[in-house]
């Protein structure tokens, strides 16, 4: 979302980030009086919190990098980071709806362009000069920006990265060709047109209805060598394309359960510092015992266990930051059509039990709940979003079942018609967090007269089950790499897009979340946001109810690596210099 991509990412449900990588950004270096066992850290070090740290874990500042910001000429040359991920493809085209997770998001900041870097505030956003040098708008009206792109920059087949990228993706994310499947088409579909400048390496893009922020358009490109319908639908199956890549890394190797990126010798702007970097796919309870045993080099750490298991080891760094994602719980009014079986289940799930789970054990005390999917309660202009009429209570939803012709049985569950009422709760990972949080949703639909059971599956299911909509009630998150992410709200909420994975919407939500990018004016698109999304929360389908910190353990030395707010994703991944990445010893 935001500066990173035109596309929000969609995560899976797991145990705090089962992949994790992260990279260098606006760094700022914490305060300690020392760094062993007994001293007393009184701000989080930009370095990390040493392992064996006996103390009460600093908070982090908002805005900070907290990932050993490191020059690049004090980072070794050579190496090899390994790293877990929770889902490898199948579709590895970010652009695609089925290919937008945060996974594959994670994995194209290594080999695909990322045209813009934001601040880890969020406060500044400029062009990424290893693609495009200048963007300027030059016309308010009709609005036409125009993009000047780097000299150098030539994907790897040796096409050059030109005016013809920035046709590809807008058609093919315009929404005008039902043959292709876009994630998003926001600010694609107020384009007029895509022009070849003074040179192939100027673009012309003329807006037919404003839209804003500019920086949200075009900032992850479509090689045009996979324009076509059916390689954008399909031809990502199960393959990277590195031929059609343009990073510091190319693809060596592609399966289910590894990837491997090794120097792309054909990159034109600084060296990567790493030889190899290598994905591994693995379940989370995996990932932590592969860190504990040394098979990778980082893992989420952000549950009781595996904050407990990194803690105890030796040369370990642990590195957290404010994060800018929101878990939710989303039901698919397709299979839950019943808009009063809905309202029921958002009142009868207590919001702030599931937040304690997700936080006990991990030294973490949030501020307030998330009141809204895409806007982070600390972002100014942030409003709860959520009805009034769907606050916990277990009464209330029994009175709303009742309201609607459902009747107690004698087994203790409602039902209507001969039909117990019940719901499938689906997840994707075996761990004690998301165990616990599946466990406390059944007791409360049973408190509540509602028959929930849990549907636990493997975390690389997760874009099978998302795109088909198999499922009821489903265990999800949404991340932001930028403070415009509500300019987005049209991704999950509009009744035409192919993310909205609740299956409804209406052309009032449509037009009122459309609306928001024709306003210029940040605070006023902001609010317009707030009230297009208490519309669309009356439909109970989206339920946000934690924004965990990013936690991560990594060995002690890696440098340029780790959580820093709007300037990686919602787990700490980079989304550019990558070439940065590296050891220090």
């Amino acid at each position: 979302m935001g500066f990173k991509s035109s596309v929000i990412r969609v995560t899976a449900l797991v145990a705090s980030a089962a992949a994790v990588v992260a990279l260098a950004a606006c760094g700022g270096n914490g305060t300690s009086n020392a760094t062993g066992t007994g001293s007393s850290i009184t701000e989080e070090p930009a370095e990390g919190v040493p392992s064996n740290y006996s103390g009460t874990f600093p908070k982090p500042v908002q805005g900070k990098a907290y990932n050993n910001p490191t020059d690049r000429d004090k980072v070794k040359d050579g190496g090899t980071l390994t790293l877990p991920i929770g889902e490898i493809g199948p579709n590895w085209n970010l652009n695609a709806a089925s290919g937008n997770t945060q996974d594959m998001a994670d994995l194209w900041a290594f080999y695909m362009p990322q045209l813009y870097i934001s601040s880890s505030d969020g406060s500044k956003v400029e062009p990424n000069t290893d693609y495009l040098t200048k963007v300027e708008q030059t016309s308010d009206s009709p609005e036409t920006v125009v993009h000047t792109l780097n000299d150098k920059a030539t994907w790897n087949d040796g096409t050059p990265i030109d005016y013809t990228a920035f046709v590809s993706t807008w058609k093919a994310m315009n929404g005008e060709d039902s043959a292709y499947s876009p994630s998003a088409t926001d600010g694609y579909r107020d384009i007029e047109s895509v022009e070849r400048g003074s040179s192939d390496k100027e673009v012309k893009v003329t807006f037919k209805n404003p839209f804003y922020p500019i920086e949200s358009v075009f900032s992850v490109l479509l090689p045009p060598q996979s324009a076509s319908a059916d390689t954008f639908t399909s031809g990502w199956q199960k393959n990277p394309h590195s031929e059609w890549s343009a990073g510091p890394f190319k693809v060596e190797s592609a399966t289910d359960s590894e990837v491997v990126f090794v120097r792309n010798e054909k990159w034109w702007g600084n060296k990567a510092k790493l030889d190899k970097i290598i994905f591994r796919q693995m379940e989370s309870s995996a990932a932590i015992n592969a860190f504990k045993n040394g098979e990778i080099d980082a893992t989420g750490a952000g549950t009781a266990d595996t904050f407990k298991t990194v803690k105890s080891m030796d040369n370990v760094q642990i590195r957290r930051s404010y994060g800018t994602s929101i878990t939710t719980y989303t039901i698919n009014a397709k299979t839950v059509p019943d808009i009063n079986v809905r309202k029921a289940i958002v009142q009868a799930i207590d919001r702030q039990s599931l937040a304690n789970i997700g936080f006990a054990g991990i030294e973490w005390t949030p501020d307030v709940l998330p009141g809204s999917v895409l806007v982070p309660t600390f972002q100014a202009g942030y409003e709860d979003n959520m009805p009034a009429d769907a606050k916990f209570s277990a009464d209330n939803a029994k009175k709303t079942l009742e309201s609607a012709g459902y009747t107690m049985g004698s087994d203790g569950y409602y039902a209507k018609d001969g039909q117990t009422l019940t719901i499938k709760y689906t997840t994707f990972s075996d761990s004690p967090v998301i165990k616990a949080t599946a466990n406390a949703i059944i007791k409360m639909g049973k408190d509540a007269g509602i028959k929930i059971e849990g549907d636990i599956r493997a975390s690389n299911d997760f874009s099978t089950t998302m795109s088909s909509g198999n499922y009821q009630l489903v265990g999800m998150g949404w991340g932001s790499s930028g403070p415009y992410n509500y300019v987005y709200g049209c991704q999950i909420y509009c009744s035409t897009s192919d993310s909205n994975y609740s299956f409804i919407g209406n052309a009032d939500i449509d037009q009122k979340m459309q609306s928001i990018n024709t306003t210029k004016d940040t605070s006023e698109a902001l609010k317009k946001f707030n009230e297009a999304e208490k519309e669309a929360q009356q439909l109970y389908t989206q339920v946000p109810y934690s924004a965990d910190p990013i936690t991560i353990a990594v060995k002690k030395g890696l440098a340029n690596y780790g959580p820093a707010g709007y300037a990686t994703s919602s787990y700490g991944t980079p989304l550019y210099h990558t070439e940065d990445v590296g050891w220090t010893e």
